[in-house]
């Protein structure tokens, strides 16, 4: 299996943190809540940075989180599709911004992630990645499955899945869900459910 490994044969990996939300359930804006005296934002990247290579954070607001924008990550503007003028009272949903971002990946794996997840831990992140070398080659990401549903906010996806995403968004489709019906995924085990807890559990 040809995968990108680094001089002591880890995996290398990008990751993509996703902050184009409008915060319209919490009425206030995920990404700066402070836990423990950190914006939420800042946090994902400083944990995204123990683990991968590079982090890219994908949003339509760069500069609202420049001052907490770390030395391995940097921004991708995420821009209005054709049909869109920005000003919409809905975004275009977390699958088009992934699209975007990947488009700048250059490594085979990237590990996607909300930038609303509190609870997140660097060593189930860790665990999971050490298990991406073992993933079926049909496979096109490894996610948590649970409640009858994949976990896509935060798990690992091949950069090569692109054409095919992009094509689904060119045919109207926003679900993640709906995507990933189509092809083999790897599930990852959960064993710490806290884990994927996010801010819209509260609302």
């Amino acid at each position: 299996m040809n995968q990108q490994t680094d001089k002591i044969g880890q995996l290398r990996l990008t990751a993509i943190i996703l902050a184009g939300g409008k915060s319209t359930r919490m009425g206030r804006d995920k990404a700066l809540i402070p836990i423990e005296d950190v914006p939420m934002l800042k946090r994902i990247c400083q944990i995204a940075e123990t683990c991968t290579e590079q982090v890219y954070v994908v949003t339509p607001w760069p500069e609202r989180y420049q001052h907490l924008l770390l030395p391995k990550s940097q921004f991708i503007q995420e821009l209005p599709l054709p049909d869109e003028t920005g000003n919409e009272s809905k975004t275009h949903g977390p699958l088009v911004g992934f699209a975007q971002g990947l488009t700048q990946v250059k490594t085979d794996w990237v590990l996607l992630l909300a930038c609303d997840l509190p609870k997140l831990r660097v060593e189930v992140l860790q665990e999971w990645i050490s298990r991406l070398q073992q993933v079926p080659e049909e496979a096109i990401a490894a996610l948590v499955y649970r409640n009858n549903r994949w976990e896509p906010l935060c798990g690992f996806y091949r950069r090569r899945c692109l054409p095919e995403l992009n094509k689904y968004i060119q045919q109207g489709g926003r679900s993640f869900q709906e995507w990933l019906k189509q092809y083999p995924v790897q599930v990852l085990p959960l064993v710490d459910q806290q884990m994927l807890f996010n801010f819209n559990s509260l609302i």
